[in-house]
């Protein structure tokens, strides 16, 4: 593994799934096994920061999400309230961050998340970011009305302002991938190298659909609860193991790889 720490992936993403399961074979109820899947984060937060990832991205509750009982879905409040500790951010450097449709969230988690992000705007070593009230389509879809918004605005303005604008307002052309980008809650990061789900699943689940296009993709059995630095590892020997080709061949690949480098 040490010969190959120079590829480590920028940015990993993770579904974390099993907590519920985890916790009911154990015959505790859900709410034990997202509190241990708490445990995990800090453990992966801090071996990511170690290896040099600089952006983490941890899917921990879904628009969907919403549908779950309301116990449940009151316990998950809690813990993000009680494992937002400034210890796990400021001792490793790591700056906090979260998207998703926040305004759903009760008003103290919403206040807690800011207080976070504003006491770790700072912390330069990784960015931290928590999925809270998030689902990729929806994010598309906020996208797509902030741009048509943006539209509007622009044809509402008085015709002697519109007349001194370039562009005249935003044409069919503008309307780029990179564009499109630029108007989605993770504007501030590149996408995915890697994306890991836990707990035995192998689906999407309406994640980052648009920014894992070429993210390498690494499904595992273990629980969340369970998952840990080996598991880590792993996965990350895996995408070490991969070719990543972008559309390209795997001899344009090899010949980029070997060409001679330039001073």
């Amino acid at each position: 593994m040490n010969k190959e720490l120079k590829n480590i992936p920028q940015h990993i993403a993770i579904i974390m799934d099993g907590n519920g399961r985890w916790a009911m074979e154990k015959g505790k109820p859900r709410s034990y096994g997202h509190q241990a899947g708490v445990e995990a984060v800090r453990r992966i937060t801090k071996a990511c920061r170690s290896l040099g990832v600089k952006f983490l991205t941890l899917y921990t509750f879904s628009t969907e999400n919403w549908n779950r009982p309301n116990d449940e879905i009151a316990a998950l409040m809690g813990l993000v309230l009680t494992s937002l500790e400034d210890e796990i951010f400021m001792k490793n450097d790591v700056r906090f961050r979260v998207i998703g449709d926040i305004k759903r969230l009760p008003d103290d988690v919403q206040q807690k998340l800011y207080e976070t992000m504003e006491h770790t705007a700072s912390n330069k070593s990784m960015t931290m970011v928590v999925a809270l009230s998030y689902s990729s389509r929806w994010e598309i879809t906020n996208a797509v009305k902030e741009i048509v918004q943006n539209i509007h605005d622009m044809e509402e303005l008085p015709q002697n302002a519109l007349k001194k604008l370039r562009t005249g307002g935003i044409r069919a052309e503008d309307i780029t991938e990179d564009y499109i980008s630029q108007h989605l809650q993770t504007n501030f990061m590149p996408d995915p190298d890697l994306l890991i789900r836990t707990g035995g699943e192998l689906r999407i689940s309406n994640y980052l659909l648009w920014q894992i296009a070429y993210s390498e993709l690494y499904f595992c059995d273990t629980y969340w609860p369970d998952f840990d630095e080996e598991h880590l590892l792993c996965a990350i020997e895996s995408y070490q193991n991969r070719q990543r080709r972008f559309g390209k061949t795997e001899a344009q690949i090899e010949l980029e790889e070997n060409a001679p480098h330039k001073e």
